[in-house]
């Protein structure tokens, strides 16, 4: 999109700037002063596995609170209304039973693992770690591609520096500011760091949201919602929103977040013991709700406030076809940017951007640990020292960081941030789930079912909407057999529509009825893939069983 054309009015002003620099200077150097805590990898991967309940629940939720966080859930509270609160609940309830059952996590602690992919081997042999380990780290590098650019849009939104220079500028402060302290301090900067942070944001999100409704009115917010949205921007079983399959998804992706991905679980290995592992997810359970209840409605607000300001409407609310996504991203923090007063602006903007630390540090450490620990490290005949370990996950830190600069700048969204998350992750996750509920739970889980169920991961990436548009010749015959297609009056079909659908210019079909091809939803492909995941471990299980399965002591 063309930044240099996009004009947004802000309060931003000095005293903000002195507010935002002065606390992200003081939170870089306690991260640096932390590294001398940092003595060998255990300490530097999983905190010496001390955590106690309290800090292991604030480091939980800081962690997942990031600032993308915010955003994706901000942009789907824009584009979905009150019906997005459903993934919310979803959240909280799957995160609740795990706490109570301690379902995967547990079995995990108890097994004093620091990766999945370390179970892995445990399972299934030391093959299946590394390619299990090296699905994860490219599934999670990918994830995370759009972390940096989300957090460089927020402050863009929020201070009115809108020009194409700035956005790159930006990315690249933030980007070396979080790789110093990840770098030097490991997994006990990260902790103390988002204990902080997470006071700071709970503070920012509320104060924001109190003053959303005493600038637009609660009913003001529930009409405009009604007239614009109708029944879905309020149920999100309606097949105009979110619809059923949609929620099914959403179920999934909160047991995903809290007992399989890896910067979560990564929490419950650093834990002191399996009784502080339930604790930390039964807590953590509210924290999983409000995390996205907050930023839905911030993105509600930006919603009816955009849609009552023509100037702000026609650049978010365009009436010829959708706005981009990326655009979409913008509404929230410029709501902000106008609604809030000066120096508070400033406070919000820090927590903001202490959210925005909290994830990319977890993330990079995470990522870089999973590359060191399980796939190089399992290569080698001699065991690596610790210091050899640590020296490699700083190096993979700074390549993940150089990665993740380049793809925020480079790649085409082309669809709501949260559901490119969802399904990049995919890659990932629906093998792994595979792995450890069969692994954990059944004893003639195999290594060939493993390695089947893993594979099957990939084609997760079908999920992703730039990726659809480059297959689609081999796609559209799919979805015309699936019914994935739209007979719309060719008056209503924009060029650019026709062109992705037909390749035809839309003069040519003029007074016609065009039947478009439409994205195959990543819900869909996220579901589809999550089933032929299990059947790869189950029949592979029974078809080709081996010794190790049937020496495994079941959890």
């Amino acid at each position: 999109m063309n930044w240099d054309a996009m004009v947004v009015d802000t309060r931003f002003s000095g005293l903000d700037w002195v507010i935002v620099v002065g606390y992200v200077l003081a939170v870089v150097g306690i991260g640096i002063y932390i590294r001398r805590y940092a003595t060998n990898v255990a300490a530097f991967l999983v905190a010496g596995r001390g955590l106690k309940t309290f800090l292991a629940v604030a480091t939980m939720i800081g962690t997942e609170l990031g600032l993308v966080t915010v955003m994706y859930s901000a942009q789907k509270g824009f584009s979905g209304g009150f019906a997005a609160f459903h993934i919310a609940l979803a959240a909280a309830i799957v995160t609740l039973m795990v706490g109570v059952t301690g379902f995967i996590v547990v079995p995990l602690r108890r097994l004093n693992v620091m990766t999945i992919p370390e179970f892995y081997e445990q399972r299934f042999g030391r093959g299946v770690r590394i390619l299990g380990g090296l699905i994860l780290a490219m599934s999670g590098i990918l994830n995370m591609g759009m972390f940096l650019k989300a957090g460089s849009l927020f402050v863009m939104g929020i201070t009115g520096l809108t020009q194409s220079s700035h956005l790159n500028i930006i990315m690249t402060v933030l980007l070396v500011l979080v790789l110093v302290y990840t770098t030097l301090g490991g997994m006990v900067s990260v902790v103390v760091l988002d204990y902080i942070q997470f006071v700071i944001l709970t503070f920012g999100l509320l104060a924001a949201s109190v003053l959303s409704i005493q600038r637009l009115g609660w009913h003001n917010i529930v009409d405009t919602i009604t007239q614009l949205k109708g029944r879905a921007g309020f149920d999100p079983f309606d097949s105009e929103g979110f619809g059923v399959s949609y929620v099914v998804w959403m179920f999934f992706l909160g047991l995903v977040s809290c007992a399989v991905w890896q910067t979560a679980v990564i929490r419950a290995c650093s834990a002191d013991s399996t009784r502080t592992v339930k604790k930390l997810y039964m807590w953590s359970s509210i924290g999983f709700l409000m995390r996205f209840l907050l930023p839905y409605f911030l993105g509600i607000s930006a919603f009816v406030y955009v849609a009552q300001h023509p100037d702000l409407k026609a650049l978010f609310l365009p009436e010829a076809g959708k706005a981009d996504s990326q655009v979409t991203l913008l509404a929230m923090p410029v709501f902000l940017g106008q609604i809030l007063p000066v120096g508070l602006i400033g406070i919000i903007c820090a927590g903001m951007l202490a959210a925005f630390m909290s994830t990319h540090d977890s993330y990079l450490l995470c990522w870089s640990a999973v590359l060191t620990q399980d796939v190089v490290a399992p290569c080698f005949k001699r065991e690596l020292s610790s210091r050899a370990r640590m020296l490699l996950t700083r190096v993979f830190i700074l390549c993940i960081g150089a990665y993740v600069l380049i793809w925020g700048l480079w790649y085409p969204l082309g669809q709501d941030l949260w559901d490119y998350m969802a399904i990049s992750g995919a890659i990932y996750f629906t093998g792994a789930f595979a792995l450890l509920a069969c692994g954990l739970y059944w004893r003639r889980a195999s290594r060939a079912g493993a390695y089947g169920a893993l594979v099957c991961g990939f084609l997760a990436v079908l999920g992703l909407t730039p990726v659809q548009n480059r297959l689609g010749f081999v796609l559209n015959p799919l979805k015309l057999w699936l019914g994935f297609t739209k007979d719309i009056p060719s008056e209503s079909v924009t060029e650019k529509m026709v062109l992705v659908a037909r390749d035809v210019p839309a003069e040519a079909v003029a007074g016609q009825t065009v039947l478009v091809y439409d994205t195959i939803g990543s819900e869909i492909v996220g579901l589809t893939v999550i089933v032929l995941a299990a059947l790869a471990m189950v029949v592979g299980s029974l078809v080709f069983p081996d010794r190790r399965a049937a020496n495994w002591k079941e959890s």
